[in-house]
């Protein structure tokens, strides 16, 4: 069960909770966030183990380094903002984040497609059926198409009408 909702809470402290979300899941356990930080220890875990295996990093130490700092970053300020909603009574539920993991209607799940497509690559690149030294070289061509796509979604969208005015009742 997570913290109470709409509840002010004088004392819980974002900075604090700042301070405590570098160690990990300890960030979202003082929240009241027992299962994520369960998962964000698990997280962390995987990441070191597969940084500390040469075998199950195949040279990608750096590319799981950089994926530990951001990680321990990401606990931290989620812990941190957490802790504010709280403080200010907020809702708060298990597994609230910084980034809405839910979408909405009309939204692309750039979250949930990430994810699946870095777990098929990591998959096909434990089996040996894709290189990452071939992978890691081409790179920056998703780059390249996420740049077209904001592009297009920028110039493809009708501005809005400039005369229209809301107004308070």
């Amino acid at each position: 069960m997570g913290p109470p909702a709409g509840q002010f809470m004088p004392d819980v402290s974002p900075g604090l909770a700042f301070f405590l979300g570098w160690i990990p899941g300890v960030g979202a356990i003082y929240n009241g966030q027992y299962a994520k930080g369960l998962v964000h220890a698990v997280i962390w875990g995987v990441l070191v183990s597969i940084t500390s295996s040469s075998r199950a990093s195949h040279g990608l130490e750096p590319l799981f380094g950089m994926l530990i700092a951001v990680w321990c970053f990401y606990m931290a300020f989620e812990a941190y903002h957490t802790a504010r909603k709280r403080r200010m009574g907020e809702p708060v539920d298990e597994y609230s984040s910084l980034v809405d993991m839910s979408g909405r209607k009309g939204q692309v799940p750039v979250a949930g497609i990430a994810l699946i497509i870095l777990g098929v690559l990591l998959l096909l690149h434990t089996l040996d059926l894709l290189d990452f030294d071939y992978v890691a070289r081409y790179w920056p061509v998703l780059l390249i198409g996420a740049g077209a796509y904001l592009l297009y979604g920028r110039f493809t969208h009708a501005a809005p009408e400039e005369g229209v005015r809301h107004e308070r009742q």
